[in-house]
């Protein structure tokens, strides 16, 4: 027989991480804000929309208290097929990074 976990943080380490989904967010704003279940699928919709809009754009995304998304261009280069060893050309491309705010990284000390 196995025993309970002692604390939440020990139950924390011992669960995997759960992802959030889009669907998820919405449930969060319609219980807290009162928008109707679609008005607040419509907003996360929208919402993400936008910030992906931006991005193709090559714009940066500051989400105060939260971080900062941004878009870097990666040189062409030459990569490594990891089944044969062989010599791959990498094309040149985009990427999106995330840098958390100084507040999330406070929040996320264990």
């Amino acid at each position: 027989m196995t025993k309970p976990p002692e604390s939440p943080s020990e139950t924390q380490a011992t669960m995997p991480p759960r992802t959030i989904t889009r669907r998820d967010l919405a449930e969060t704003i319609h219980r807290r804000v009162g928008l109707s279940q679609n008005e607040s699928a419509s907003f996360v919709a929208d919402f993400f929309s936008t910030l992906s809009d931006h991005l193709v754009k090559g714009e940066s995304v500051l989400l105060s208290s939260f971080g900062l998304f941004s878009v870097k261009d990666r040189k062409a280069r030459k990569g490594r097929d990891l089944k044969t060893g062989r010599a791959v050309p990498v094309k040149q491309h985009r990427i999106v990074t995330f840098r958390p705010s100084t507040r999330l990284k406070g929040k996320m000390v264990l």
